[in-house]
């Protein structure tokens, strides 16, 4: 049995597994690229901008809010969905650190 319990890793280890989880899907990479583009909160053009039926971008949604990605305000009946630069800031403190620790030993690796 392969080690996949998270108390085996250390909180951002965790943290991180749970970012990427979250990016590992293409149509949740759309939904991002067109928050960003869209420089606003969006309620509900989400679904017309996407070839997914309603459910399933709640459900893309509702993955990306829960790792921290995108934060949501109630305005109301309607979620109006924004990018969540805290989550995008751990992104790139991860990928920074890979960067720098790959500079680091660039001579020094096969």
């Amino acid at each position: 049995m392969g080690a996949t319990k998270t108390e085996h890793y250390t909180d951002q280890q965790n943290e991180i597994a749970v970012l990427a989880k979250a990016l590992g899907h293409p149509a949740r990479i759309a939904i991002i690229e067109f928050l960003l583009k869209a420089n606003s909160c969006i309620c509900g053009d989400i679904v017309n901008e996407l070839s997914l039926a309603q459910p399933t971008i709640s459900q893309h949604l509702k993955e990306l809010k829960n790792a921290g990605l995108i934060k949501g305000n109630i305005e109301g009946t309607a979620i109006c969905y924004c990018v969540d630069e805290k989550g995008f800031e751990k992104v790139k403190g991860f990928f920074d650190h890979i960067t720098a620790t790959i500079e680091k030993k660039k001579k020094d690796c096969c």
